[in-house]
């Protein structure tokens, strides 16, 4: 609205009116994290897959204090609790008690439950570091392939292709089996883990590889790119700062989806005696060893079995949600 005229015919200046505030708020913008945020809590169902993962890796971080609650130690065999006549534990479901909350194994009598928990810590921690070699080197090479096309891409493409239909398993049990019992100051159970990240790693790139790959090639044709092209930005500033910031949430999202798959690859290898030496636990190793029992206590396979089902579970609602939440195009 304008100040009214004066009688003498002058007029003042026309002062506008500030603008109330909506419903006593101001309004602000939201950053594409706030609205990713947003979005991600609307998914009741991504949301319970993101808390039981918080909750997987706070089990793992402290599995020495929870079995001390609530367990005993590993690898501590417990006769009394095996009956001598069956062989199998006493009382029903595996043994499972108060003392021993999800029973003993029908082998040594030692405690499940404590077994999950440091097969969780195996596991998960299997899984993060292959996932990690996996992002590196599919980014770096997904990258390049398609920034700098050509030969490059070329020769990346074909070395993608023979990764993808290499057979991980049978090079795992043959890389196994030649091994020495230390490398590179690791023994026992440290080496294991370490041929399982770089099998599993280095075999797992070319999937992210070819993910990076077509979205460079699409954003290399973008304004952004040809202006720092035009005020003298090399190779190396175009791919690490105006290329890479826009792969961080597709890479994100595949990160959390390649997890789960990290996760059973970790369970089959162990399953088939490549994985963790003994008594060291892992949840595949327990399936293993249940394969000769589970006619009389199934139990000792359906606890393992199920924490598997439950955390590959849990990582892929996160994943997909997360995945909804980053979509530029979601609602």
């Amino acid at each position: 609205m304008t100040a009214p005229l004066h009688d003498s015919g002058t007029a003042t200046l026309a002062v506008p009116e500030q603008l109330p505030e909506v419903q006593g708020k101001k309004i602000q913008g939201r950053s594409p994290g706030r609205i990713a945020w947003d979005r991600l809590k609307r998914d009741k169902v991504a949301l319970t897959g993101g808390i039981v993962v918080v909750v997987l890796i706070m089990v793992a971080v402290l599995a020495p204090v929870i079995t001390h609650i609530f367990g005993y130690p590993v690898d501590l065999p417990h006769s009394d609790q095996i009956d001598p006549n069956l062989g199998t534990p006493k009382g029903a479901f595996g043994g499972m008690s108060s003392k021993f909350l999800l029973g003993v194994d029908p082998t040594f009598g030692r405690d499940v439950f404590s077994r999950i928990v440091y097969g969780a810590r195996v596991s998960l921690l299997v899984a993060f570091l292959a996932a990690g070699v996996s992002v590196v080197i599919g980014v770096a090479m997904g990258l390049a392939a398609g920034y700098f096309g050509g030969w490059v891409d070329a020769v990346i493409s074909r070395v993608m292709d023979v990764l993808l239909a290499f057979p991980q398993l049978l090079f795992s049990i043959a890389l196994v089996s030649v091994l020495p019992d230390k490398v590179l100051g690791l023994s026992g159970s440290g080496v294991r883990i370490g041929v399982l990240v770089t099998v599993i790693g280095f075999f797992g790139w070319p999937y992210i590889g070819r993910i990076v790959r077509g979205q460079t090639l699409s954003l290399r044709e973008r304004e952004f790119v040809d202006a720092a092209k035009s005020i003298g930005a090399g190779p190396g500033h175009i791919l690490a700062k105006e290329l890479f910031p826009n792969l961080v949430a597709p890479v994100l999202v595949y990160a959390t989806l390649i997890i789960p798959t990290n996760i059973l690859s970790e369970a089959a290898l162990s399953f088939l005696g490549v994985g963790v030496k003994p008594p060291t636990p892992s949840w595949g190793q327990m399936l293993s060893d249940a394969v000769s029992t589970y006619q009389v206590d199934p139990t000792y396979m359906v606890v393992p079995g199920l924490a598997i089902f439950v955390t590959v579970l849990a990582f892929n609602l996160f994943g997909d949600g997360l995945r909804d939440a980053l979509d530029p195009k979601g609602n």
